[in-house]
């Protein structure tokens, strides 16, 4: 079967070790995904516009601009998924780049298999926030300065529209569009990311972090932890 170049996703591999990015590329080009490798920050900054991927692979120690700095300048304007490659394994590395708007975090050294899979998850995941055709059923949840729609994936707070990542705006509508009701990290994880999400509970806090951060706590409402359990979007009375 002859696949057209038009039609394949794209991924844009950074790494600076050549050997590493060329594995990568090969197990990639098998599944049909169309590849392009740059090895230092600066390039993978200008190969996001040329390019355009669908998908960003990137490395972390990088010569120059290193990967957290690319992803914070990319995710200043645009939401391209990125998935982030690393031999720091510590819970803070990851933290940090989840927190910079990495959609998934690999340490190395790592199974090419388990890259590839992780790949066609964020991609599936990506794709199910971007509608191939117009949605016919609205979706908005408002309280008092406060109105969040998932139907054009927007967030306005006290006036002003609010710029986030689409999975922080989904836990945000999923959590407001049952007020009061608590729910569990792993309910989380699964209602938000989805069954086949290979991360820890440690995403749901990230982006609870995050969020909190934006929206700040309302007299009228306000997300709330309930220690060892969750979180719930609490509405008061």
């Amino acid at each position: 079967m002859v696949i057209n170049m038009a039609n394949k996703q794209k991924i844009l591999i950074v790494d600076d070790d050549e050997n590493i990015a060329e594995l990568i590329s090969l197990y990639l080009t098998k599944e049909c995904f169309e590849t392009k490798i740059v090895y230092d920050g600066e390039s993978a900054l200008q190969e996001v516009a040329v390019f355009s991927p669908d998908l960003l692979l990137l490395d972390l120690m990088l010569p120059g601009i290193d990967g957290y700095q690319v992803c914070r300048e990319i995710r200043q304007k645009s939401q391209t998924p990125i998935i982030m490659l690393s031999a720091k394994g510590e819970v803070f590395d990851k933290v940090l780049g989840l927190e910079l708007g990495a959609d998934d975090y690999l340490e190395k050294p790592f199974d090419t298999k388990e890259l590839v899979a992780r790949v066609k998850a964020v991609l599936r995941r990506y794709k199910t926030v971007i509608p191939a055709a117009p949605v016919s059923n609205f979706k908005q949840v408002s309280y008092p300065d406060l109105t969040i729609n998932l139907t054009n994936y927007s967030v306005i707070y006290n006036g002003k529209t609010v710029e986030m990542p689409p999975k922080e705006l989904e836990l945000l509508y999923f959590l407001a569009s049952s007020p009061n009701r608590v729910f569990t990290r792993e309910q989380l994880l699964d209602q938000i990311w989805g069954y086949e999400y290979v991360g820890d509970t440690r995403t749901v806090d990230v982006h609870i972090k995050r969020l909190r951060e934006k929206i700040k706590k309302h007299e009228a409402w306000c997300i709330v932890t309930i220690w060892g359990i969750g979180y719930k979007f609490e509405v008061k009375s």
